[in-house]
């Protein structure tokens, strides 16, 4: 196959989508299921003081009510992704949002923490039983010539409602009981399931249950998640040993999914070069960006001078310029072949980093500002088509795999950035270059991901 033929905006299988109007009403059905997932993983951390006052523990006791939300939700992507090509995605989508609704209602009646831990734990499961097929349901929506453009659109979605869930926590939490914050979320799940009709027609497969190979998985990223947290909370030798046996899990689980046609654990996917390297790069930039964004507050606070309300105000040119770029690279993916986005994405996000990493103590705020804004340029260049390539190269009865597999690259890149942040700190390193330099490092695995995916001709998936 030639180099011309599959270069131009490195095509995936062709397929018409949803006829208009029925795909503008499944664009917002999805587009208010997303805001809701996005506001209610981002909006509790502001009300976490007054949860702990309130409830009468720790500081460091409550941010398991983040944690939880986290673990549950990263350990049940995979088998909810492998469960809705069975029983269809817009089915389990819906289910998802229902559970979610009532989570939040009984969360009203939240007065301990074990409760609410509990309650969050089960806001989780109703969020990734949605998150794990919303990917594979933005791939049937949209012609597969304008993929991209539908997750351009869809990462400003996301940049805009994380924007908005630390001002809406925080007016919510001045002017009302603090259990409204996990409630304030939940009317977006209704108007979505009142436009759910328009959402692609279940197409179930029949395919046999595998419980062991979901259990496993979770069992997988629940040693490896609560491993780094034991790790970063002072138990070294108890927190590796807990991640060594993960990492153990996951080979013999890998070993066990080879032999399964669709398997939880998406080896087949991982297995194809295009798709693999895809997700690697994924995690790589995950990781780099939750690097700079975890540790560029502690530098501005610590070194630079400046208060938290500053630094808050610092930070906001990178979801901004993110809001800009994301539809505009995908856009450009549906045009131009995603490899070269991607290079380019992060050959200037590199030269971002850098930029950041050797800043003067004193640059000022419209050069920190600039700083940001350029590395967010390139971010966004990368993101949209590398999740093109990544979810339109699979097959189509395994796209919500595809999808799981984005998304659970993105929230192990999150957690291992924070993990790599906090030990940074603990050795003096986390307020100087260093951790933009990890970044860095990650952004040239990136590229170099992508590069090597240039030179793969993958045949069209079915």
């Amino acid at each position: 196959m030639s180099r011309a033929a599959t270069s131009t905006a490195d095509q995936i299988h062709e397929h018409p989508g949803l006829p208009r109007p029925r795909r503008l009403w499944a664009i917002a059905a999805i587009s208010f299921g997303t805001s809701l997932l996005v506001l209610d993983g981002a909006i509790a951390n502001v009300a976490l003081p007054t949860i702990a006052r309130d409830l009468g523990v720790s500081n460091s006791v409550v941010t398991n009510v983040v944690t939880v939300y986290q673990l549950v939700l990263v350990m049940l992507l995979l088998p909810f992704s492998s469960l809705g090509d069975r029983m269809g995605h817009r089915r389990l989508y819906q289910y998802g949002q229902m559970l979610f609704m009532l989570a939040s209602a009984l969360c009203l009646i939240a007065e301990d923490l074990p409760v609410l831990l509990l309650l969050r734990a089960l806001q989780a499961t109703g969020a990734a039983m949605a998150l794990s097929v919303s990917a594979a349901m933005l791939r049937q929506i949209y012609p597969a010539n304008r993929l991209g453009t539908g997750l351009g659109v869809n990462s400003v979605i996301v940049a805009s409602s994380s924007a908005l869930a630390p001002t809406l926590g925080g007016y919510i939490v001045g002017h009302f009981d603090w259990q409204w914050v996990f409630v304030a979320a939940a009317p977006l799940a209704i108007v979505s399931l009142l436009l759910g009709q328009a959402l692609p027609t279940p197409e179930p497969r029949e395919r046999p249950s595998d419980w062991i190979g979901s259990a496993w998985s979770a069992l997988c990223m629940l040693l490896v998640i609560g491993g780094l947290q034991v790790a970063t909370h002072g138990q070294a030798i108890a927190g590796g040993a807990i991640l060594l046996a993960g990492f153990v899990s996951v080979v013999l689980l890998v070993r066990r999914e080879r032999a399964n046609p669709a398997p939880v654990l998406p080896v087949d996917l991982l297995s194809r070069p295009v798709i693999g390297l895809s997700a690697l790069a994924s995690m790589a930039s995950f990781i780099a960006a939750a690097c700079m964004m975890l540790s560029l507050p502690f530098r501005m606070q610590e070194v630079m001078g400046y208060d938290p309300q500053t630094v808050g105000m610092l930070l906001l040119p990178f979801p901004m310029t993110m809001l800009v770029v994301s539809p505009l690279s995908g856009w450009l993916s549906d045009r131009i072949a995603a490899t070269k986005l991607g290079v380019t994405g992060m050959a200037i996000t590199i030269a971002g980093l850098l930029s950041l990493a050797f800043m003067s103590d004193d640059p000022g705020e419209t050069g920190i500002a600039l700083r940001l804004a350029f590395t967010a340029l390139g971010f966004g260049l990368f993101f949209a088509p590398n999740t093109r390539l990544l979810i339109g190269r699979a097959p189509r009865d395994r796209a919500a795999a595809a999808g799981g597999l984005q998304s659970t690259a993105r929230l192990l890149g999150q957690a291992f950035g924070a993990v790599a942040v906090g030990m940074l700190l603990a050795g003096s390193l986390g307020m100087g270059p260093a951790p933009l330099l990890v970044s860095c490092a990650l952004c040239v695995v990136a590229m170099l991901c992508s590069l090597t995916r240039y030179h793969f001709r993958e045949a069209r998936p079915s």
